[in-house]
C-alpha cells in the first residue's frame, strides 16, 4: 500500500512537470488550431493566414493568449491524468507489463477522470483564444467572473464537460496505446533505458494518435465552450446538433478544421510531455526507491 501511494505521488509530480512542458512548447500552435475551429467563416483563409494575421494585428505574444489558464491548471490536469493512468493500470492488472488492449482500457479510464479538470481549463483557454485583439477583450479573471456570475458552476465553469468526456476517452486510449507501442519497439533495440530521442519519438506518436482518435469531437467542444449561451438538450442531442451544424456550414471537412496545426503541435508538445514525465518519474523512483 505504501509503495502504491508513493508511486501515485511520483506520477502526480512527474505529470505536473510534463504538463508544464506541454503548454510552453505547444501553446502557439494550439492557438492557431482553436482559432481555426471557432473563427467566423471567412475570417481566415487557413492556418498560415491565422498565424500571419495574429502576428500582424496582435503581436507575437498573442500566440500565447489563453496560456495562463492551462499553465495554472495543467499541473493539476496532467497530474490527475498520469496518476489516473497509473492507478487504472494497477486496477486492470497486478502485473506491470499490460497488453496493448489493457493499455487502451487504462488510457480510456484515465481520460474519463482527466475530463473533470480538463473541461474548465480548456473552456477558459478557448474563450481567451476566441478574442482577436479588440479593445473589448477581457482578461482571464474577468472571463472567469462573468461566467460564474451569468451561468454558475454547471452551465458556466463546467460548460462542455460532457463533450470533453466524450473526447478524452478515445483520445487517451489512442494516446497511451501508441506511446507504449512505440516505446516497446524502441525497447527491443535499445533496452530498458531508452535514449531521450526515443522517448521524444514515442511521445510524438502518442500525440498524433490522440488527435486522430477524437478530432471532430474537439471541434464540437471548442464551439460549445465558446457559445454565448449554454447548449440546450441532453449531451447526446447537443453534440449531434453541433455536428450537423458544422457539416451544414462547411461540409465534412469542417469537422477537421485546424487538424494540421494540431498534428504539428502534437509532435513537439506530446514529445516534451512524455519525455519530461518519464525522466522526472525515473528520477523520483531512484530518489524515493519506489
Amino acid at each position: 500500500m505504501k509503495n502504491s501511494t508513493q508511486s501515485t505521488i511520483n506520477e502526480l509530480l512527474a505529470g505536473s512537470i510534463g504538463g508544464a512542458a506541454q503548454v510552453l512548447v505547444g501553446q502557439p500552435l494550439d492557438t492557431i488550431k482553436t482559432r481555426a475551429q471557432i473563427a467566423p467563416q471567412g475570417m481566415f483563409k487557413g492556418p498560415m493566414d491565422i498565424l500571419s494575421q495574429t502576428l500582424r494585428k496582435e503581436g507575437f505574444f498573442a500566440l500565447y493568449k489563453g496560456m495562463l489558464s492551462p499553465l495554472i491548471g495543467i499541473a493539476g490536469v496532467n497530474s490527475l491524468l498520469f496518476a489516473s493512468y497509473g492507478i487504472s493500470k494497477r486496477i486492470i492488472s497486478p502485473f506491470p507489463n499490460l497488453s496493448l488492449k489493457e493499455t487502451a482500457a487504462a488510457g480510456a479510464m484515465a481520460g474519463a477522470a482527466n475530463a473533470i479538470l480538463a473541461s474548465p481549463v480548456e473552456m477558459f483557454k478557448v474563450r481567451m483564444q476566441g478574442q482577436y485583439g479588440a479593445a473589448t477583450d477581457k482578461r482571464l479573471r474577468v472571463v472567469f467572473m462573468d461566467m460564474w456570475r451569468d451561468w454558475g458552476f454547471r452551465k458556466g465553469i463546467m460548460r462542455g464537460y460532457w463533450i470533453t468526456l466524450a473526447r478524452e476517452i478515445p483520445a487517451y486510449a489512442g494516446f497511451y496505446t501508441a506511446f507504449e507501442f512505440s516505446k516497446r519497439k524502441f525497447g527491443k533495440k535499445y533496452g530498458k533505458e531508452l535514449p531521450v530521442w526515443a522517448l521524444l519519438a514515442s511521445g510524438s506518436t502518442g500525440g498524433i494518435a490522440y488527435w486522430l482518435a477524437c478530432y471532430p469531437l474537439d471541434v464540437v467542444k471548442s464551439r460549445v465552450q465558446l457559445r454565448a449561451t449554454p447548449p440546450s438538450g441532453t449531451p447526446v442531442q447537443y453534440i449531434a446538433h453541433e455536428l450537423k451544424t458544422i457539416v451544414a456550414e462547411s461540409g465534412v471537412s469542417g469537422l477537421f478544421r485546424g487538424l494540421s496545426p494540431s498534428l504539428l503541435r502534437s509532435i513537439p508538445a506530446a514529445a516534451s510531455t512524455f519525455a519530461a514525465f518519464e525522466l522526472t518519474r525515473e528520477y523520483l523512483e531512484k530518489f524515493t526507491g519506489v
